[in-house]
């Protein structure tokens, strides 16, 4: 009987493959393209796969204002607080960008507003400081 193929250690070609492979994924996140995405997660990448940074699928999607994107990552079950290596979770960062509907979406899904974005600021105040005042009144509302 043969042992499954998971006994055996990948090969540096299939390794090299799977890099490229999560290269694609994270661009996908970056560029909302979910037509990429979606296989990609069905055939068992990881929700939660992070760039060198620790930004991870959904950190990039919000960032770069794919709502659409970051939707169909929520549903797949993907972090809502998971951060990045500067303490930075996905609801900062779309509070640093100003993507208000973004804003509404994490908050929806879980987000915690008052998560400390390292240095002790708040999603909220991301928002105040750079001048998205919209959101930092909605995020000031749930606290």
């Amino acid at each position: 009987m043969n042992a499954p193929a998971a006994a055996y250690p990948p090969t540096s070609t299939e390794e090299a493959r799977y890099a490229e492979l999560q290269r694609l994924a994270l661009e996908a996140a970056r560029s909302g393209d979910s037509s990429v995405l979606v296989p990609m997660l069905t055939a068992g990448l990881p929700i939660n796969l992070a760039d060198e940074k620790g930004n991870t699928l959904l950190m990039l999607a919000t960032y770069h204002g794919h709502a659409e994107t970051a939707r169909m990552l929520l549903a797949q079950g993907a972090d809502v607080d998971r951060r990045n290596d500067r303490q930075q979770t996905p609801l900062g960062g779309a509070a640093f960008k100003g993507s208000l509907e973004i804003v509404h979406l994490l908050v929806e899904a879980g987000a915690d507003p008052l998560a400390d974005q390292g240095g002790g600021q708040t999603p909220g105040q991301f928002a105040t400081l750079f001048g998205h005042a919209p959101i930092a009144e909605y995020l000031a509302s749930l606290a």
